[in-house]
Order: structure tokens, then sequence, then C-alpha cells
């Protein structure tokens, strides 16, 4: 199943929004492409990369969402020689035993990961999220600045976090996060010194009420450490209240 033709596409809104949807399984690619268009997105589907990737880089889509394991060339392969050319904002679908998969992929520029099996609803927060942050990366035109506010940047100690822009530097370096990490670290670093607890961490980084495992948090902060501390092997900013959460020091 693969298609160049735009479904759930509305001839009178040319600003509608276009995902691409590539997977092998038929049954994802139907239940996600109806979800989606649902919520007023158009979709485009593919049921592998190499069907994929010429159509992505010659009529590119505004998201795209890739299945890490496919037929032909897999999502790795695929993200690869899509970033020789193109910034496309990407999100990963993984299983839950592919974690350095993950983290090929997000040091390659994927924007996010999901694992399967996924929430629908967390899947249009965070496509709704990262197109946000791609959208903010454009210069502002007086409307935009007028319509949609920004967060406020956050100066702690060696890190500087500019929300509108999703741009997380610590002592001068770039920090790349995901969506999720990056929700994670403003809810800690807006508040610094004070303990936020895995259930209010996840209402921060997991809205609309989604159901996420309390170790999902942990994984994210773990995961998040691992990237501050290759450049700055001292980094100690979060730290762990065991039993009650996690804070941030800017000390």
């Amino acid at each position: 199943m693969s298609s160049d033709a735009i479904l759930g596409a509305n001839p009178d809104d040319p600003d509608q929004t276009v995902i691409a949807l590539v997977d092998d399984d038929r049954n994802i690619l139907t239940t996600v492409s109806i979800a989606l268009q649902a919520e007023g997105f158009a979709t485009r589907v593919y049921s592998d990369g190499e069907a994929a990737l010429g159509a992505l880089l010659t009529n590119p889509p505004d998201l795209a969402i890739f299945d890490i394991k496919m037929p032909k060339m897999d999502g790795m392969e695929l993200l690869r020689r899509l970033r020789e050319k193109s910034p496309l904002p990407v999100i990963f679908l993984t299983s839950k035993d592919d974690e350095a998969d993950e983290e090929a992929g997000l040091q390659m520029g994927a924007d996010d990961y999901i694992a399967k099996p996924f929430s629908l609803r967390l899947l249009l927060a965070r496509i709704r999220t990262i197109l946000r942050r791609s959208d903010a990366r454009r210069p502002l035109t007086v409307t935009d600045a007028l319509d949609e506010p920004h967060g406020e940047v956050i100066e702690r100690g060696r890190l500087h976090m500019d929300p509108a822009r999703h741009h997380v530097t610590w002592g001068g370096k770039p920090v790349s996060l995901t969506v999720t990490e990056f929700l994670l670290l403003e809810a800690l670093a807006s508040r610094p010194g004070v303990i936020k607890s895995r259930n209010q961490l996840m209402d921060a980084a997991y809205p609309d009420d989604v159901f996420v495992d309390d170790r999902t948090v942990d994984s994210h902060i773990k995961r998040m450490r691992r990237k501050f501390r290759s450049i700055d092997n001292t980094f100690s900013a979060i730290e762990t209240l065991y039993g009650a959460g996690y804070s941030f020091s800017d000390g």
C-alpha cells in the first residue's frame, strides 16, 4: 500500500497540514490515517522506505511518521538519506526493546519517538507540539507574534531554554532533546529546587490525560542526563529524590 495522493484533503483549504505515514503494517497505516483525517490533517501513506523517499524529497509533507523496522529500506536508513537533503520533522514508531535504535535515530535528527503499542491521543499531541516547534523556527510576522503565545526563555545557571524554538544549550553548547525530554526539563527548570513528582512530570509531558507508566519518566530523565553528560561529564543539575521525584538545581 503506497500512495502519492493526499488522503482526506480539503480542496477548499490549501494550507491544510499534510502528514506522511511510512509503515509496512497496513492496520497501522489505516488506523492512524483515519485518526489524523478526523482531526483535520491530510495524509499520504507508504508501505516502505523506498516508496516514500523520493516523494518526501520532491513533494514534502509538513511532518512524517516512520516505523523503524520495514522491508527494503528501514526507517533508520530512510531518515539518514532524508537528512542529507531535508530538515522535515520526523517521529519514529518503535518497539519497546528498540532503545539502541531510538538513540541512533535521535542522533540522526528524529524529532521524537513513540513506542508501540501507542495511544493515538499521545501521537496527536506529539504531532501538534512538533508542528508548533517547527513553525516557531521560521521568522515571526507581526500577526504571528500577536496570535501565538510563546513561553519565556529560561536561564538557570549554565542552562538556556527557548521554548518558542525548542532550543536548549548547556554552557553555550547545544543539547538536542526530544519534545518529551524538553517538556520534562522545562517543568523542572521553571521552578528550580522544587521537587516534582512523577505524576506532576507526566502531566507536563503527556497532555490530555494520556496514560503512561511511571518508569517512562525515569527512562526519559536517564536519557536526558546522558545527553547533558556527553558535553559536560560533571552535569548534576537534575537530582533524584528517591520516593519523591526529581528537582532541578541551578547552583
